[in-house]
């Protein structure tokens, strides 16, 4: 066990990333220690527990690659929610005992270089108020990209009398949402999925929608022992996958543009996209949806149609899936749904457009909008996160100088290869700013970035080299490429969190590397092979 005084690798995170870095890490002789500011493994995984929290990958490649772990265990949803994640982390422990070298409840707050040691000094409170600091030669930061929850300013908000939580807060033991009148403001991911479990529970449920959620079906089923044991006989090939294609997941963009095939041809692959649900009718449809406005369009009129099926109130229809589109679609993260838009079909369900009619304020029994006092018991609020920096940026991160690493982005971005950062040396990140990240998901990332990091440390530990920096030019270079890859595609035209447009005074840009991982990965090996080029090493 290393001293609580001194480590070659600190891991900020009990997350995927942070415990794929720690098993490969210690099983290389690192003296490697995470801190986790919540009570248990999993990260995202155990802090959502609100209604129907779950995933929206797949189980197949929402996992470790480990066969060791993945032998015996079997899925029993095809996107499991977030009790059967809580439970696969605690499989993950079990066979690779890693919560002896994670310190839980222990929030990180500051850390500084030392540049005579070579060291950074973290500061971090734990349990109870404890007061710990630890040196350690490297510090990765594994925060996630939404761990950072974000709440709006609203009057009163405050005054509210009944249960009021956003969705990463929520209490551990639950709210009871039975026979109360609940509302849930934000319709992005978790506020979809907790309006459709409160949808069956409340006598009464009030949706405040700001912008409508272009989602997606689901297409949800149980899986059984033969499904899982089939899954298994090609786990290898699942895995390898994921490293091929764009997103990170089973199956890629279609590389043919729409324009290729008739319209006869190009409505039947609608529909065949549509029916195998997931992503499929976002991350594998043509190539130019996501360039061509106007091709993107018919994409977005498919769409349309197809919710507006299921709503019997035109009223409402036009407001969930309108005539025109907010945004292109799937420029904003699409989410998946199971019954979301037939809710609405309910006579205990209520939809307020707060774009049209703006939320006022909060009372303690209620919400005002439009001078219209709507009386409620129970107030969600699924509002979204200060997304892929606001976990790092939280903590007070300072270089040599002093200067914090969130004055550094104050204006803009800076990595390079969304690892590192000048200025900042042996700091490393995992799912943040400027990698693949929210175009990918968790456990991708985790493998594909994290791979890189342990043969860096390894690099480095061989050749008795104490300290790694990327050079501003080559930071202010992959800034560049990162915008530039963003620039011909249709993301910059929404106010998305995948812009940082959700959050008032946050520099509006890409905030992730939009060139998928195949060509991330390449960008890395050719790094390594060079000698890490871009890199000072001493």
């Amino acid at each position: 066990m290393p001293s609580d005084e001194d480590f070659d690798v600190l891991l900020v995170g009990a997350g995927f990333c942070g415990l794929y870095l720690l098993d490969r890490l210690r099983k290389r002789g690192f003296r490697v220690r995470v801190f986790e500011a919540g009570a248990d493994l999993g990260g995202v995984w155990h802090w959502n527990c609100y209604p129907g929290a779950r995933v929206d990958s797949v189980c197949w490649i929402y996992q470790f690659s480990h066969e060791e772990v993945w032998r015996d265990w079997n899925w029993s949803e095809l996107y499991p929610g977030y009790a059967e994640l809580r439970a696969y982390f605690e499989h993950v422990d079990a066979k690779l005992d890693l919560s002896r070298d994670v310190r839980f409840e222990t929030m990180v707050r500051e850390a500084d270089f030392d540049e005579t040691r070579r060291q950074w000094r973290v500061r971090a409170l734990g349990k109870g108020g404890e007061e710990i600091a630890v040196y350690t030669r490297y510090i990765v930061m594994c925060t996630g990209s939404s761990s950072k929850p974000y709440i709006p300013e609203i009057e009163g908000l405050d005054s509210f009398a009944g249960p009021c939580h956003h969705t990463a807060l929520w209490p551990q033991d639950g709210v009871d949402l039975k026979g109360k009148r609940v509302g849930v403001i934000g319709t992005g991911a978790s506020g979809v999925q907790v309006a459709q479990e409160a949808s069956r529970e409340a006598a009464q449920l009030t949706v405040f929608q700001r912008t409508p959620n272009l989602c997606l079906p689901m297409r949800q089923r149980k899986l059984d022992e033969q499904d899982n044991r089939k899954a298994r006989s090609s786990y290898a090939e699942t895995f390898t996958t994921r490293t091929q294609t764009w997103g990170g997941i089973e199956y890629d963009i279609d590389p043919r543009p729409s324009t290729s095939v008739s319209e006869a041809e190009r409505d039947s692959h609608f529909e065949d996209l549509w029916e195998a649900g997931g992503f499929k009718f976002w991350i594998g449809n043509y190539v130019d949806m996501l360039m061509d406005e106007d091709v993107n369009r018919v994409a977005y009129n498919f769409w349309r149609g197809k919710v507006r099926e299921r709503i019997k109130d035109p009223e409402i229809a036009e407001k969930l899936a309108p005539t025109e589109p907010p945004h292109p679609f799937g420029t904003k993260r699409v989410s998946l749904e199971q019954w979301y838009f037939d809710l609405f079909n309910q006579g205990n369900v209520e939809l307020v457009d707060i774009r049209a009619t703006p939320l006022e304020r909060v009372t303690p029994t209620g919400v005002v909008v439009g001078g219209r006092d709507i009386p409620l018991d129970v107030l969600v609020l699924a509002t979204g996160f200060d997304a892929v920096t606001g976990g790092i940026t939280r903590i007070d991160i300072r270089d040599s100088r002093g200067v914090t690493l969130r004055e550094k982005w104050a204006h803009g971005v800076r990595t390079y290869q969304g690892l590192t950062n000048a200025g900042y040396p042996n700091l490393l990140m995992t799912y943040g700013p400027q990698a693949p990240t929210a175009f990918i998901n968790g456990p991708t990332c985790a493998e594909v970035q994290g791979d890189f990091i342990v043969e860096t440390l390894e690099y480095l530990r061989e050749r008795g080299i104490t300290r790694i920096e990327p050079t501003r030019e080559a930071e202010e270079g992959w800034r560049r490429l990162c915008q530039e890859l963003a620039e011909p595609t249709l993301f910059p035209k929404a106010d998305s969190w995948y812009m940082a447009a959700n959050i008032p005074g946050k520099t509006r840009e890409m905030l992730m590397y939009p060139g998928g991982v195949p060509a991330y990965l390449e960008i890395l090996r050719n790094c390594a092979s060079a000698g890490y080029d871009g890199y000072a090493l001493s």
